[in-house]
């Protein structure tokens, strides 16, 4: 079998077999393949498309390019919840302990910012002291012990998805569902889960901007993860604002623990119940979504959610503390953006006021850029509020002045005030079920 043979039969819309999807892949992961070869199968695949059989070859042959973790005998169902990314999107950190709280096991593999959506794995490391590259060993112990951990994807777990991930991010070809597909499930069914709740995000702040494409991407989610014996449902849920007021590292370890405590923004608390609820029912220990939601509630007003939490944060090293804020770094000046004119707000774009925060040092525009935890944003003022001239529509969080005008003219732009009174967007919109 030749690689030419392989990216001509694509580039023609053909359908590859399994045979030489996993020739392609082993090779390319072994260093046996070069990266223009692959860079050229990205390509087709993101202009021609892939069918169902060629997506569940592509992410079989992803999954088994590394480990497949074993959490057999500890006790319990194990589930996991993966989202799609947005602008204040910090329900990892809310539904893992209310999850594991309510007697399901979480080993959950998350991922780093890059742009304007964040990251949760960024969020954790502004915890002093907290690890997320815990190996195998040390990851198992932790889900033993309290039932659930948050780290990083090792270099044993699905080392071809790292590999390919990288030349899609230089081959504008991070775009396509089936690649998409491959790369989310390849890593989380890694996790040896028996179920996955997907968050796919829609609206300006997320990465599938339209419904319809949003749907896309689910329904191959699902039928990719059903082909591979494993339960999912997804969730569609907006992104056409921030989620909460928090957007920023700590401010959202802050905004998380606030929600632990029963407190916290509506939106927020909502969506994480029911992601929750999700998650108890594919693991049986909840007969339907209402009981779910019951239960996770339960875990709130308990304070076991909170617990499981801190519990997490002290077996990763991190510093306790910051059950009371105590521990979290804090920027050292704050800016209000003002707003121009009275009003309600119409519309924000949201992608901007990510890249508002980014600029201010809460993301990475490269790999290798270094964050600022403390900075960040909060948000004043969303959609179907109303505002007055000269009212704070964000408050700027940031160390380095010299970033301050280009975050500020963002905000300013992000915001569209009109005359007439208008309401806010529905947060679910749909649930998709295998």
């Amino acid at each position: 079998m030749r690689a030419v043979d392989v990216l001509k039969r694509k580039r023609e819309g053909r359908e590859l077999s399994r045979e030489e999807i996993a020739f392609l892949i082993n090779g390319f992961t072994a260093g046996e393949i070069p990266d223009y070869q692959v860079s050229a199968f990205l390509m087709a695949v993101c202009l021609r498309g892939m069918s169902a059989e060629e997506t569940v070859a592509l992410t079989e042959t992803m999954l088994r390019s590394g480990a497949i973790l074993d959490f057999s005998d500890v006790p319990g169902p194990k589930i996991d919840k993966h989202s799609t990314g947005g602008v204040g999107d910090k329900t990892s950190l809310i539904i893992a302990p209310l999850a594991a709280a309510a007697g399901a096991i979480v080993p959950m593999i998350s991922g780093r910012g890059l742009g304007h959506s964040g990251g949760t794995l960024d969020k954790l490391e502004s915890i002093p002291g907290f690890d997320v590259r815990l190996d195998e060993k040390r990851f198992h112990r932790v889900v033993s012990d309290i039932g659930f951990a948050m780290v990083g994807q090792t270099d044993a777990i699905a080392p071809a998805d790292r590999k390919l991930y990288s030349l899609r991010d230089v081959t504008a070809t991070v775009e396509s569902f089936p690649l998409i597909t491959g790369s989310i499930l390849s890593k989380k069914l890694a996790e040896g889960i028996e179920g996955l709740v997907l968050d796919v995000k829609v609206g300006s702040g997320a990465f599938m901007k339209t419904r319809e494409d949003a749907e896309t991407l689910a329904r191959a989610m699902l039928s990719t993860a059903a082909r591979m014996g494993t339960k999912a449902v997804v969730l569609l849920t907006d992104m056409s604002q921030p989620l909460g007021t928090h957007v920023g590292n700590a401010l959202e370890v802050e905004e998380s623990l606030a929600v632990l405590r029963g407190e916290g923004p509506s939106d927020l608390k909502v969506l994480c119940i029911r992601l929750t609820a999700h998650m108890l029912v594919l693991g049986g220990i909840a007969s339907n979504v209402e009981d779910g939601e019951t239960r996770a509630r339960e875990e709130l007003r308990s304070g076991r959610g909170l617990s499981k939490f801190l519990d997490m944060v002290r077996a990763q090293g991190g510093d306790p503390r910051v059950a009371d804020g105590g521990a979290l770094p804090r920027a050292r000046a704050r800016k209000e953006v003002l707003a121009e004119r009275d009003g309600y707000v119409a519309a924000i774009d949201t992608e901007l006021l990510g890249t508002a925060a980014m600029v201010l040092g809460a993301g990475r525009e490269k790999v290798e850029d270094v964050i600022d935890p403390a900075a960040g944003l909060l948000v004043g003022k969303k959609m179907g509020h109303e505002v007055r001239r000269g009212e704070p529509l964000v408050t700027l969080h940031y160390n380095d002045p010299s970033r301050l005008l280009e975050a500020e003219g963002r905000v300013q732009r992000a915001y569209s005030i009109s005359d007439r009174p208008s309401s806010a967007p529905e947060l679910i919109l749909a649930v998709l079920e295998q």
